[in-house]
């Protein structure tokens, strides 16, 4: 591949998720402050742009957080070389849009969303997904997400959807907790044309991209919107707060992006905005009768067909 196809293609994808951090800001209400930001070249760690647009204390979001970035570097950082050991010492370059909403009301459910688009050379792939972790569980809204997981999925094949999503519910879980972080979604990694099951040509790999991060955006809004207005008690606050710490212990103990961004020298704070800005860690659970509501989706009913 030449060098003028690969420049090409990386910035097709740079303007669509640019275009996709515009219309996720502009879909939840209230202000998010854009912090642009530039890195110059250095031998010791990545260089690059991107922009972090955060709001706090929004109408809506507690902490709404739509990371781009489009960076690049001398050498591949650990977290990246472990799965891809033939990568290690090449220059490469990563962008992406990160996504992490943390609604106030303990109705409406966080939200994360990721897709990036990365290269070494001749190397590339596609990665990302969405997932959803409810306090107070919907059926209503298992079923809405799954749908629109599938429907991202179904273009780009018939088994897609299954593959993705088994990749999902083994990915984020806590082990040593026993428990799924929320009630799935889609997640997949390292996609090319080269992928065992799932490979794609390039065009049709950026096409899935597109895919998901529009079927995000489309599915997450209708859910927000549905139980923002609802009113919640002082002990569903509570409950919900305390079920953040899981969502943190997740993301510092396994989460793959967050190891990434802080082995390859990355900004803290855009990396970190993934975090709630309220939590609790509780020896024990405030709440049996909520425990009893939410813990079967994160357990038992982990993996289950929502939509047979």
């Amino acid at each position: 591949m030449s060098t003028a196809i690969a420049d090409a293609r990386s910035e097709a994808v740079y303007a669509f998720l640019l275009q996709l951090q515009r219309d996720l800001t502009s879909s939840f209400g209230g202000e998010f402050r854009r912090d642009e930001w530039t890195r110059p070249a250095s031998a010791e760690s990545m260089q690059g742009r991107g922009i972090t647009a955060v709001q706090e204390n929004g109408p809506t979001m507690e902490r709404g957080g739509v990371a781009l970035s489009d960076v690049r570097g001398n050498k591949l950082p650990p977290a990246a070389t472990a799965r891809n050991p033939h990568l290690a010492g090449r220059e490469w370059r990563a962008m992406g849009v990160s996504v992490v909403m943390h609604p106030r009301n303990p109705h409406a459910p966080t939200a994360h969303a990721n897709v990036r688009f990365f290269n070494a050379g001749d190397a590339w792939w596609f990665g990302g997904g969405f997932d959803l972790t409810p306090y107070l569980p919907y059926e209503e809204d298992v079923i809405a997400w799954h749908t629109a997981a599938r429907d991202a999925c179904a273009p780009y094949g018939q088994t897609l959807y299954a593959q993705t999503r088994a990749i999902c519910d083994e990915y984020f879980y806590l082990k040593h907790r026993g428990e799924a972080r929320g009630i799935g979604g889609i997640f997949y990694d390292d996609l090319n044309e080269e992928t065992p099951e799932l490979g794609m040509p390039w065009e049709q790999c950026f096409g899935f991209m597109q895919a998901v991060g529009n079927g995000f955006g489309d599915v997450y809004k209708t859910i927000v919107d549905r139980r923002q207005g609802i009113a919640w008690t002082s002990a569903q606050r509570e409950y919900q707060l305390h079920r953040r710490g899981r969502y943190v212990e997740f993301n510092l103990v396994f989460d793959r992006g967050t190891h990434f961004g802080l082995q390859s020298g990355g900004r803290t704070n855009s990396i970190l905005m993934s975090m709630p800005p309220e939590v609790r860690w509780a020896y024990e659970s405030p709440s049996a009768e909520l425990d009893a509501q939410l813990l079967p989706y994160l357990t038992t009913l982990r993996g289950k067909d929502w939509l047979a």
